[in-house]
């Protein structure tokens, strides 16, 4: 079932969906191939398995998912739990499907790392392509920055007695965000990240903590502070091993984060600046 749609015009901008209810392979594949070709933004939902090759090998088996590809060359395949895909390939891969085995192959690949994603559809449930036209410019809110003057302004959103002495201050690590004292006097390094973040950005710190014990003495307490929204399980167990510590903080609005206490989320470093 073939259902083109047209939202009303709105400030002169009209997107064109195209959907297929229940098709058959071939028809699901004859359309995939017209919306590549056209760069659109292409949703299918199915019964279906994954298979990904690369840097690692993985296998996902039969269950019913959200698969969204996007015309920088994106895929995201997602379950009915958590924000974030179970299986992913970043922009610049190329989208291509077949059929193979009575089966509908969407695949994606990419030559810089070698890898290849592969979803099998033995049931497609819905298929959708759309032509959008988005120019709009992401204005951010909550930077670095942002944290940084949250800090300096209130140093006691960090920690009681925190007293900021330098910004950008030099190591041979680096810059380090904010340079201070704690309530004993003894020096605080200070790392800002403005999302979530795993284990780079607990090794960061420790660099900087290390370049510090260098300038100042094996003998100098010198503590490193990684403030962030949130960081991931394996970040959190590094900072501990290494006697760092972690401050949450919502960049926007320099306070803690609703959500600073739950784990759950992604354990990678893509979020990482």
């Amino acid at each position: 079932m073939f259902i083109p749609c047209g939202d009303e015009p709105h400030d002169d901008i009209r997107m064109t969906v195209n959907t297929l209810h229940r098709p058959t392979h071939r028809d699901a594949l004859v359309h995939l191939e017209a919306a590549f070709e056209r760069e659109d933004m292409i949703t299918v939902f199915g019964r279906c398995t994954v298979d990904y090759d690369g840097r690692a090998t993985s296998e996902l088996g039969p269950g019913d998912r959200l698969v969204v590809l996007k015309p920088d060359g994106s895929i995201l395949v997602h379950t009915d739990e958590k924000r974030t895909p179970v299986n992913w390939q970043p922009p610049g891969c190329e989208h291509t499907a077949s059929v193979r085995d009575g089966r509908l192959r969407v695949r994606s690949t990419r030559s810089n790392p070698d890898e290849r994603l592969d979803v099998f559809f033995e049931r497609v449930d819905q298929c959708s392509t759309y032509a959008v036209d988005d120019r709009s410019d992401l204005e951010l809110f909550g930077s670095e920055e942002d944290l940084r003057q949250h800090i300096l302004s209130d140093p006691d959103i960090l920690e009681t007695g925190f007293e900021p002495l330098e910004t950008e201050r030099q190591s041979d690590a680096g810059p380090v965000d904010i340079f201070g004292e704690d309530a004993d006097g003894n020096p605080v390094v200070v790392e800002l990240k403005r999302r979530r973040v795993g284990p780079a950005a607990a090794s960061q710190l420790r660099r900087y903590v290390d370049a510090f014990h260098r300038e100042f003495g094996d003998g100098e307490t010198i503590r490193g502070i990684l403030v962030a929204p949130s960081v991931t399980d394996r970040a959190a167990e590094l900072l501990d091993r290494e006697g760092l510590e972690f401050v949450a903080l919502d960049p926007e609005t320099g306070e803690r984060p609703p959500e600073a206490n739950d784990e759950s989320g992604p354990e990678t470093e893509e979020e990482e600046e």
